[in-house]
Formats: C-alpha cells, sequence, structure tokens
C-alpha cells in the first residue's frame, strides 16, 4: 500500500500509526469544554482531533412518526432522530475556532462532513483530509462529493457490505481520488468484543487494495492494539474529558488518562485472534437501520414528479438506497403521498 500525506504527517505501512481523538458530541454545547477537550487530546499524544459537522436538519427531518424514532436496544432508545442530532451536533460557528486551537497544539484537526453545505463549510476551513461516517458509506453521490475535492478520505464500514465498500471506493474512484484508508468499524455502541472480527483487517487491506485502520467503539485498548499489529495505518476512538458529565457518545468514550495510555500501548502492539467476515453484527444490523435511503420530504399530490426538492437522502433506512435517486428522478407518484413516508418503487408510475 502507499502512504498517504495528511497535513505534515506520512499516513500508511512503514509510518507511525495515525492516532484520532474523536470529540464527536461529547462537547456537551459548551465550547469551553470542546476546546479543554481539544488541549487534553494534545497532551495524551494523540495525532489529530475530528469533529462532526452537520445540523439535524441536514441529516434527518423533524418527524416523531415511527421511522425517526431511535429503537432496537442501541444507547438513544426513546427519542426522535432529530432530537438526538439537534442535541448531538457541534455549533458551525464553532468550527474555526476549534480549528484554530487543535492547529495551535500541533494537532490535524478536520471533520465529518455529512451534506453538501457540511462540506463546502468545510473547504472553507482547509481541511487536509475528510472522513465518512460508517452510516453515510451508503450515500454515494456525498462520498463523490467529499473525494472530488482531492484530499484523503479515511471512509468507516461499520454498517457496509463488501460490496457497499466497493461502491463507495468507486465513488471516489470516479472522480479520480486514490488517497482512500478504509477504517474496519462494528457500529455498536459499545461493540461487544466478540462482534470485532479483527482478522478481517488484512483482508480488507488485501480485498480492497486500500491502506487500512480500525474506528474502535469498545472500552478497552486491547481492539486498538489488535488492530495496529494487523497493519492499521489510522486508529479512531472516541474521546470525552469526563464520562460522568454525561453527553450522547461519553458512554463509550476515553477520558484523558485512558486516551494517554492507549497511545502508549499504540506504540509497542501485540498479536490477538479474530475471524475474517464481512457479515454485519447483530449491532450493526440495528444501526443499519438508521443509515440513509430515500424519503419523500415534501406532501406530494398523485401525479407530481419526483425532484430534488420533494425526495432527499435522509436517514432513516426505511426507502430506496440513496443511489437510486437517478432511476426515479421525473418519474411521477402514483398518489398523494404525505411528508415522512419512505420512497418505495410502488409509490411510482412505472418509467
Amino acid at each position: 500500500m502507499t502512504e498517504t500525506l495528511i497535513a505534515d504527517r506520512r499516513v500508511g505501512p512503514g509510518h507511525s500509526t495515525f492516532v484520532i481523538a474523536e470529540l464527536s458530541a461529547n462537547h456537551n454545547h459548551d465550547l469551553s469544554r470542546a476546546l479543554a477537550s481539544i488541549d487534553a487530546a494534545a497532551e495524551a499524544g494523540v495525532d489529530a482531533v475530528k469533529f462532526q459537522t452537520y445540523t439535524a436538519d441536514t441529516i434527518t427531518i423533524n418527524s416523531d412518526a415511527e421511522p425517526f424514532q431511535v429503537k432496537g436496544g442501541t444507547l438513544w432508545d426513546g427519542r426522535t432522530l432529530y432530537e438526538l442530532y439537534s442535541e448531538a451536533h457541534t455549533p458551525w460557528e464553532w468550527h474555526d475556532e476549534l480549528f484554530s486551537r487543535a492547529r495551535e497544539r500541533g494537532l490535524v484537526a478536520f471533520s465529518t462532513p455529512f451534506d453538501p453545505t457540511a462540506v463546502d463549510l468545510l473547504e472553507s476551513l482547509e481541511v487536509p483530509v475528510y472522513k465518512v461516517a460508517s452510516l453515510e458509506i451508503v450515500d454515494t453521490p456525498l462520498v463523490s462529493l467529499i473525494a472530488s475535492k482531492g484530499k484523503p478520505v479515511i471512509i468507516s464500514t461499520g454498517i457496509a457490505t463488501d460490496m457497499e465498500i466497493q461502491e463507495a471506493i468507486d465513488a471516489c474512484h470516479s472522480v479520480g481520488n486514490q488517497q482512500i484508508i478504509l477504517l474496519h468499524c462494528t457500529s455498536g455502541y459499545p461493540t461487544p468484543p466478540n462482534e470485532l472480527n479483527m482478522r478481517t483487517l488484512p483482508d480488507m487491506r488485501d480485498r480492497f487494495g486500500t491502506s487500512v485502520g480500525l474506528s474502535d467503539h469498545t472500552m478497552s485498548n486491547t481492539a486498538s492494539i489488535i488492530g495496529v499489529s494487523f497493519g492499521a495505518v489510522v486508529i479512531e476512538k472516541h474521546f470525552t474529558l469526563d464520562r460522568s458529565a454525561g453527553g450522547p457518545d461519553s458512554s463509550f468514550s476515553l477520558e484523558p488518562k485512558e486516551l494517554a495510555a492507549l497511545v502508549a500501548a499504540i506504540r509497542e502492539t501485540e498479536q490477538a485472534l479474530g475471524s475474517v467476515t464481512y457479515e454485519l453484527a447483530p449491532s450493526a444490523r440495528v444501526s443499519r437501520s438508521h443509515s440513509r435511503s430515500l424519503f419523500v420530504v415534501e406532501d406530494v399530490s398523485a401525479g407530481d414528479t419526483v425532484t430534488e426538492q420533494n425526495v432527499r437522502s435522509v436517514r432513516p433506512a426505511d426507502g430506496l438506497r440513496p443511489a437510486r435517486f437517478v432511476d426515479v428522478v421525473g418519474r411521477r407518484f402514483r398518489a398523494d403521498t404525505v411528508r415522512g413516508t419512505p420512497l418505495t418503487l410502488d409509490l411510482l408510475e412505472d418509467a
């Protein structure tokens, strides 16, 4: 595998593992806490700090209909997606200050965009690398847009089949971007150790011809250490100043001393066991239901045509896959259809 240049760091075989502290929603909407988290991550010795760039309106729609309620044994059961993302998002007006603080502390600062407007914001901040979230890997138009910026693209694979991983890679290649790092990931929060299947890492590297890493949602350092021994060039771990302070992701995040211990352990690495599989783990199947798909987002009448205004790719995954939009745009609805309805072919007249 060839190396990738991220800012001034060479990432790939033969180079130090690129360790990412994922702040996610653990700022609890307190800017001073977010800035202190960056300082603590730098002191722990990581290479980068990562954020998430979205609003509730860019990732889902405000609806308490059944498809938009979180369920299935997750940490967030009983809430609507809109409520969860309203609480969890990082205010966009913070980004410049957060990125500046990270750079001052010698860290690479970057983010996961969840829609084109987020990509625009991150481009204005001159991010050196992009991340694609596990639940967005199936949104190949978004992946293509991100890759078109010519920066390295780190892609989590937590809810993806091997076919969907290849589709995301193809989306990057279609715009001339070969700078891809795939992260093995199980989208359970936290992930049970028996669902990790760490032996998938070298198979993923050989099968897809990319550098690989690990997005680790477990509560120990073992998986990350195993990952490095299996060839991971990137390790991503959620991070919080204090789990007891709460927050959507705090319960599966490392505190500063634990993060520092992880960085030290990664530099040593140990051998581990696992099996090669691309079957989704039980917790990942639950998370997959919250991935993106096509939904009707405006009330429409029979005979109306499918447009970019009345059909969008949003979470959850009850409708057609986002890649099918090109097949349905311009087709007519058979009957009146209300906002929040998953788009399926039986709603549309024959092509």
